[in-house]
């Protein structure tokens, strides 16, 4: 069941921090404490669209949607909890997502997926030293980075960010096109 978590923050905040929190420690060192989860699930709450998907009544995973240009809204966060990971929620979330947007008459939606643990073959050079638009052609899936998820759902690389997350921990850029 989808929900409007702008609307239900009071009764989903902690919840939300706890999906940030355990999702995050694989992908990011970004959200590596409760205090920076608080923060940025507050950020989120500010921000265009949150929504949320339960299951039995517990937040399995949530997606936020803000405006980044006039025409391209970026997607952030992402977050399963992992005892829901790969069953099909990402999706669900992400399809809803995409219906808000469309129904807004947002045209272009995009994300950064970064590679902070090694999980893609543009983690192992130096990207800036490399024919760039070469490498991301002949992108590999090391360790389950989830820009295959991504690109499951449509979503292409549109870019890359070298070293945005320190040496050879690029952000993946990714778009779509949905109006």
């Amino acid at each position: 069941m989808f929900m409007n978590l702008i609307l239900e923050e009071e009764k989903y905040f902690k919840e939300m921090v706890e999906v940030l929190f355990e999702a995050s420690t694989s992908i990011t060192y970004s959200w590596n404490t409760i205090e920076l989860c608080k923060t940025e699930i507050k950020e989120c709450l500010d921000k265009f669209a949150l929504v949320g998907f339960l299951v039995n009544e517990e937040l399995a995973g949530f997606i936020g949607l803000r405006e980044m240009y006039e025409f391209t809204y970026e997607i952030h966060p992402l977050m399963i909890k992992p005892k829901f990971q790969n069953q099909g929620i990402g999706t669900k979330l992400l399809l809803e997502i995409e219906k808000i947007a469309k129904e807004n008459k947002i045209p272009n939606l995009i994300l950064g997926t970064d590679d902070e643990f090694g999980k893609t073959s543009l983690s192992k050079i130096d990207l800036y030293s490399s024919d760039l638009f070469l490498e991301i052609q002949n992108i590999k899936n090391l360790n389950h980075h989830p820009f295959e998820f991504y690109k499951k759902n449509g979503y292409k690389i549109i870019g890359v960010v070298p070293d945005a997350n320190g040496k050879n921990k690029p952000d993946i850029l990714m778009g779509k096109r949905i109006v």
